[in-house]
């Protein structure tokens, strides 16, 4: 069939018109891809803040951990110090106490002693030969607990083994303590130990008239 001028100014028209639409798809696409690259570029910048953000961080950690560090030191410095501050308190008292109280002529405070492999560390250690042949482990508190009593007795179950030239003497325990509840002053009479309490800056013993301490 023969193509007429129509038919070529029709597909010239055709032609045009999909040119265009082409021409406007490029410019979309065109149009998406800058905004791909846009949101990229604020994509990287973000990712570049965040990566500062975490370095400075990290940074901020490193001197946090440096300061509790540092405040760790300070605090067990400080813990020590009362804890010797308290013990030269009781010393005093508690050696009045062993020697007039309880008749002891050797009393020795920070008693630290190594055997095999094995420490024992004790506060103040008093005893005395002769007819009495006893002796008396005092262990020093400035805040007692529950665990005070079992860190006591495991002294007292030890002691002998640490010092066999004392084994043939009564053994007793006193806990004597800055602060000390009711409750737990309770606990530590029933476990047949004596409670040393401060009161006007030394040591009293703070037992019951019938008061029947145990022997180790």
């Amino acid at each position: 069939m023969a193509t007429t001028s129509e038919d070529v100014w029709r597909l010239l028209a055709e032609l045009t018109t999909a040119q265009k639409e082409t021409d406007r798809q490029l410019k979309e696409t065109d149009k998406q891809l800058k905004e791909v690259s846009q949101q990229q570029k604020e994509t990287e910048l973000l990712l570049k803040e965040v990566s500062q953000q975490q370095k400075e961080n990290a940074q901020q950690q490193k001197e946090t951990d440096k300061q509790l560090k540092e405040l760790g030191k300070q605090i067990g410095g400080l813990g020590a110090k009362f804890g010797s501050f308290t013990e030269g308190l009781a010393l005093p008292s508690m050696e009045t106490i062993l020697r007039q109280r309880f008749g002891m002529e050797v009393v020795s405070p920070s008693v630290r002693v190594s055997k095999e492999g094995q420490h024992l560390e004790i506060d103040v250690l008093a005893y005395t030969n002769g007819q009495l042949n006893t002796a008396y482990i005092v262990e020093v508190k400035s805040h007692a607990r529950e665990e005070s009593i079992s860190q006591l007795k495991s002294i007292l179950q030890r002691f002998r083994r640490f010092f066999p030239e004392h084994k043939d003497k009564k053994l007793y325990g006193i806990l004597a303590a800055v602060h000390l509840s009711s409750e737990l002053r309770e606990k530590i009479l029933q476990e047949g130990f004596y409670v040393a309490r401060i009161h006007d800056q030394v040591f009293e013993l703070d037992i019951p008239d019938n008061f029947q301490p145990r022997l180790y």
